[in-house]
C-alpha cells in the first residue's frame, strides 16, 4: 500500500499557497507510492461501445476529432499532435464507456507489470501495433497499459490567435476574425471516474502505475475520515506534466464521468462552441476556468449522453510539487463562468441513481449516510 508519510502541520510544501487552500496535516495521505511497480508516462486512449458508429462520427468530427482509422466495426480518433490515438469507439449493443489506456514508458514496464500482476504481455490492437497488458482496477474497470509500436504523425494545427495586451501590441493593421469551425483537438488530456471504492483504486493507481496525486479534496466535516477526489498526474520527474490524468471521486455509482480533449486556446474553445451549438448539440457547463488544474474549459454532450470537454491552459507540474488539499465544493469547481449546472453535477435524479445509492449503501464499499449526506451538501455548497 501506498507510503503515509508525516508531515508537519506548519512545514510548506512545494505546492502550497499555489493550487490549493492548504497542504496536508500530519499523518495524511503522501499522494505517491514508496515503491511503485511502474510509471506510466500518460494516457493513451480510451474505450468506448457504441451501437451507431456513423452518428459517433458526425460527432467526432463536429467536436474536433479526426479519423485515425474506420473499420465496420471500430473508429480509431485522433488529435493532431503526433502519438497515439485518443479514443476507439467499437460496435457494440449498448453505449458504455470500457476503460482506459495508458502508455508505458518503455516496452519492458510491459514486463515488469505482468510479472507483478500474473498478466501476459499480448499483442495491441491499435493503429501501428505494439504490446499490451490487461488489467483490472478495484472498482472494476478493465485498464491496460500500451507500448506502441509506431506513433500516429502530427497533422496540421489551429493557430492560435495573436493578441495585443497593454503596451504590447503584436497585431497591427489586422483584425481578428476566428473562423466558424470545430475546436480542433491536439491531444486527449485526461478522464474523470467515479467510483464506491475510492481509497482502494486510489491506492492501485499510485502503487501499480506509478502516478501521483496533485490535489486531494475532502468532504467539509469529514477531513479525519481521508479524501473523496484525487487529480492524479503522471510521474515523469523534472519533466512536467499534466495537473491531472486520471482524477477520481467518491459517489454512489461506478463509471464514467467525462474526458478532457486539449485545443489551441480559448478563442478555439469558444468558436467550436458555437458551431457545435449550431448543431444542436448541448452544453452541459462552460465556457470559464477551474481551480484545481486551472484549465479554461467548456463542457459538451454527444448524442449518447457521454460528457466531453475542451481545454486549454492548463497547470503542468513536475515530480517535486506535493498535493495540495481543499475542501470539496460546487463553488470550488471554478474561478470564474457561469454556476455548475445540475446536468454537469448529475443532480437530476434518474431511477438509475437511485438503485445505485441504495446499492451503494447496502453494498461493501466506502459509501455510508455520513459520506452520502456530505457529497449532497458539497453539491449545493
Amino acid at each position: 500500500m501506498s507510503e503515509i508519510r508525516v508531515t508537519g502541520a506548519g512545514v510548506k510544501t512545494a505546492h502550497q499557497d499555489l493550487h490549493s487552500e492548504q497542504g496536508a496535516q500530519r499523518g495524511e495521505h503522501p499522494g505517491r507510492s514508496r515503491n511503485p511497480v511502474i510509471k506510466v508516462a500518460d494516457l493513451a486512449w480510451l474505450e468506448f461501445e457504441k451501437p451507431d458508429l456513423e452518428r459517433a462520427e458526425v460527432f467526432a468530427r463536429d467536436f474536433g476529432f479526426g479519423v485515425a482509422a474506420r473499420t465496420d466495426s471500430e473508429l480509431w480518433l485522433r488529435g493532431t499532435f503526433a502519438g497515439s490515438p485518443c479514443m476507439v469507439i467499437r460496435r457494440g449493443r449498448t453505449s458504455r464507456f470500457i476503460g482506459p489506456v495508458f502508455c508505458a514508458a518503455e516496452r519492458a514496464d510491459l514486463d515488469r507489470l505482468a510479472r507483478a500482476t500474473g498478466s501476459d504481455v499480448r499483442d495491441a490492437d491499435a493503429p501501428g501495433g505494439g504490446k499490451a497488458v490487461a488489467l483490472l482496477d478495484p472498482s472494476g474497470f478493465p485498464v491496460r497499459v500500451v507500448h506502441c509500436g509506431e506513433d500516429l504523425p502530427a497533422l496540421p494545427e489551429q493557430q492560435p490567435l495573436l493578441h495585443n495586451f497593454g503596451t504590447s501590441h503584436r497585431r497591427t493593421n489586422a483584425t481578428q476574425r476566428p473562423p466558424r469551425e470545430p475546436s480542433r483537438i491536439q491531444r486527449l488530456g485526461h478522464v474523470v471516474l467515479e467510483t464506491q471504492v475510492f481509497g482502494r483504486a486510489l491506492d492501485w493507481y499510485l502503487d501499480t502505475l506509478g502516478m501521483i496525486v496533485s490535489d486531494f479534496l475532502f468532504l467539509d466535516g469529514q477531513r479525519d475520515r481521508g479524501p473523496t477526489m484525487a487529480f492524479i498526474r503522471c510521474d515523469l520527474g523534472s519533466v512536467p506534466a499534466d495537473h491531472h490524468t486520471l482524477a477520481m471521486h467518491l459517489g454512489p455509482g461506478t463509471g464514467y464521468v467525462h474526458s478532457a480533449y486539449q485545443v489551441t486556446d480559448l478563442d478555439s474553445i469558444a468558436a467550436g462552441g458555437e458551431y457545435l451549438k449550431e448543431r444542436g448539440y448541448k452544453r452541459s457547463w462552460g465556457i470559464g476556468r477551474h481551480i484545481q488544474g486551472s484549465q479554461l474549459f467548456d463542457y459538451w454532450r454527444d448524442p449518447d449522453r457521454f460528457m466531453l470537454e475542451h481545454f486549454a491552459d492548463g497547470d503542468l507540474f513536475s515530480c517535486d510539487a506535493e498535493p495540495g488539499w481543499a475542501p470539496m465544493s460546487t463553488s470550488g469547481l471554478a474561478q470564474w463562468g457561469p454556476p455548475a449546472t445540475r446536468d454537469f453535477l448529475g443532480a437530476s435524479p434518474s431511477p438509475q441513481r437511485v438503485r445505485d445509492v441504495i446499492a451503494a449503501l447496502r453494498g461493501d464499499n466506502e459509501m455510508d449516510p455520513a459520506r452520502l449526506l456530505g457529497l449532497l451538501k458539497a453539491a449545493k455548497s
